[in-house]
């Protein structure tokens, strides 16, 4: 393993090049080729998959995933408690997968519509981290794109969607090791070392 930090000086342990975590291939759970069927699916290199029946090859790439900062007028940052597996009950920051065809700054603002009910006005791109995110016993690499986001009012917000609870907390009040998903803790310590 070796440590990088970013331009943003986020420490990240990253595996060295044709190491794995867990000591799989991302791709182990596909036996068959995705184009023509064939179980001739074999390990390319440390992120594809090449199909010897019709010559497909299939890189995984990390999914794209964002994050939002709101902070409301008495200084407080909206968290909220998680609704769903992974780390169902402890604490998030809004956001989600991107779809296909958005941008990130998009998916941020309809993530951040769909779990609060809050218009979001402006967005600002702050820092990214690597996650590894398990979802239904398969590992989705993902991409955590973090945004401060101006909303147009807190007036009615809502917990729903993918959030159970709301919550407005004073940045003295946050503990990075109360939120589940190992990006948004690093990411929240980070927030934190910036805003705080």
């Amino acid at each position: 393993m070796r440590k990088i930090t970013s331009s943003s000086h986020i420490e990240t342990t990253l595996p060295i090049q044709g190491e794995r975590g867990g000591g799989l291939h991302p791709l182990h759970l596909f036996r068959f080729c995705p184009k023509c069927g064939s179980p001739r699916f074999v390990e390319h290199n440390d992120k594809s998959k090449h199909c010897e029946a019709c010559g497909f090859t299939y890189y995984i790439n990390p999914s794209a995933a964002t994050v939002a900062l709101i902070v409301n007028d008495q200084g407080e940052w909206l968290c909220v408690r998680r609704a769903k597996e992974p780390a169902k009950g402890t604490l998030d920051l809004p956001g989600g997968f991107s779809d296909l065809y958005e941008t990130s700054e998009e998916g941020v603002i309809r993530e951040v519509k769909e779990e609060t009910g809050l218009d979001v006005a402006a967005v600002e791109f702050l820092f990214s981290i690597p996650n590894q995110y398990v979802y239904s016993g398969f590992t989705v690499h993902t991409m955590d794109m973090f945004y401060r986001c101006r909303v147009n009012s807190c007036e009615g917000a809502h917990a729903a969607d993918d959030a159970s609870e709301l919550l407005w907390l004073r940045p003295e009040a946050i503990r990075p090791e109360d939120f589940g998903l190992l990006s948004i803790r690093k990411g929240v310590g980070h927030l934190l070392r910036l805003f705080a």
